[in-house]
């Protein structure tokens, strides 16, 4: 089967990598990323928004287009607000949507008889017409005011065709109608003869203009999603893959600590130890969601950022077994693993992250498999990976895989009875152990060392 350019232009990126990523819902309710980055003014522009979400650029001129539409939109902020508003939006998609009597009559008595008929006999379906209309010529004039900008001219990426197919629309003849001022005050014939111009004769470029309408919506949402949350936009970059950052860190921590991130041709793997809790999970994940941000053409949380943009992102980070199906833990393992292989099989340029693989096994199949996946990963020219373990017995054989893994590890500090956690990123191997250690201080050994206590005797009264 062939792939279309319009294929070849979307980032591939799976349902579970969306979960992992929490994109669109939380598995604790919290806000999704969606959530954090939608700050649309209509309906439709969430929608516009939710759709480049599910679907991010895969090519660096896409990519680009949209920074560039971004970065302007931030510059420009002030012209933007001059956009229809909520009312004039909303109020014109009702009336497009809603079942009105059409009076699209040639001659010009029927017309006027059916002009009447609505008038007299159906003043609900009249009155709607006239706040229809009243919506539409709202949302016609801040769109002619708002094209007519002097400094939209000359948009940049993704703004130049949007607001060059907004002029054709709007200058089309029938427009003409549409006066300069509100036309509430316009009696029944001629409120009708417009309501037959809007939802009769353009009623397909009204929809167009709703549609470009929330394209630029959703851009808006983003621009302003950056700025808020402070993301840096990042630098798009040819060659072979990599990705690196500096200050990195997950935007949903509040008082994060920033970490770098180096992957590229020379260490296509990043080998992540340290024990539990000390934050490789959470540095995966701020990873993949700055790339995937990234891919969307928005800003990333980090101080700097370049990367070279891949064609599949994958995640294997929350894996659990599906009972319904008959599919253990360990063979969702391997199925996650073979998606990836598969997309690594065709030469895609593909960046995945597996957090602890193989847990769904014993320590020496796990160990086997881990090593045997590594040595092959490290081999694969223009893929990236991020790999965390608790098995650091591998450290011993990645040395020779022609030095392709860059080992890191996080680290806890011990003060008696306390755990301290700095959560930054240091080269080397970690053997630190505190499995056992946390258990005592939870006190679990200490329950079930002590002695049962009796169940109390219950007395019976014989009645």
């Amino acid at each position: 089967m062939s792939i279309s350019s319009t294929e070849l232009d979307i980032l591939g990126i799976d349902s579970h990598t969306f979960k992992d990523l929490e994109i669109f819902e939380c598995d604790t309710g919290d806000a999704s990323l969606f959530d954090f980055c939608n700050r649309t003014r209509s309906i439709g522009g969430a929608v516009v928004l939710r759709r480049r979400m599910q679907s991010p650029w895969a090519s660096a001129e896409r990519i680009e287009a949209t920074q560039q539409a971004i970065r302007f939109i931030t510059a420009q902020r002030s012209h933007f607000r001059t956009m229809p508003s909520v009312y004039a939006v909303e109020g014109t998609q009702d009336y497009l949507q809603e079942i009105l009597p059409n009076l699209d009559f040639r001659n010009r008595l029927e017309f006027a008889l059916g002009s009447f008929q609505v008038w007299a006999n159906q003043d609900s379906h009249y009155f709607s017409i006239v706040r229809g209309a009243q919506a539409a010529c709202r949302l016609i004039r801040a769109l002619r005011a708002f094209a007519a900008l002097a400094p939209l001219k000359n948009a940049p990426g993704e703004l130049e065709p949007l607001l060059r197919q907004l002029r054709a629309l709007l200058s089309r003849p029938n427009f003409r109608m549409v006066p300069d001022f509100d036309v509430g005050t316009w009696g029944t014939w001629k409120m009708l003869k417009l309501d037959q111009m809007l939802r009769v004769k353009e009623k397909e470029t009204l929809s167009r203009l709703l549609a470009l309408n929330y394209e630029l919506d959703a851009l808006v949402s983003m621009a302003d999603a950056n700025g808020e949350h402070g993301f840096v936009m990042p630098e798009v970059c040819a060659g072979p893959l990599r990705a690196n950052a500096d200050g990195l860190y997950h935007p949903y921590i509040a008082n994060p600590i920033a970490n770098p991130v180096s992957l590229n041709q020379q260490h296509r793997i990043l080998f992540l130890t340290g024990p539990n809790m000390a934050g490789k999970t959470t540095y995966l994940r701020a990873f993949a969601t700055a790339l995937y941000l990234a891919h969307l053409g928005m800003g990333v949380p980090a101080q700097r950022f370049q990367f070279v943009p891949v064609q599949w992102l994958f995640s294997s980070i929350s894996l659990t077994d599906d009972l319904r199906r008959g599919v253990s833990y360990f063979r969702a393992e391997a199925l996650r693993v073979k998606a990836v292989a598969e997309a690594v099989a065709r030469g895609d340029r593909v960046l995945a992250l597996m957090d602890e693989p193989f847990k769904g096994t014993n320590v020496k199949d796990a160990f086997e498999a881990s090593l045997a996946i590594l040595e092959r990963f490290s081999s694969r020219e223009n893929c990236l990976f991020m790999f965390s373990s608790h098995l650091i017995e591998l450290s011993d054989h990645l040395q020779r895989l022609n030095n392709q893994v860059d080992c890191r590890y996080f680290e806890a500090a011990e003060s008696g009875d306390r755990l301290h956690f700095d959560y930054r990123l240091r080269p080397g191997i970690s053997d630190q152990r505190l499995g056992m250690r946390v258990l005592r201080k939870e006190g679990i050994f200490h329950l079930l060392d002590k002695p049962s206590c009796p169940a109390p005797e219950v007395s019976q009264t014989t009645l």
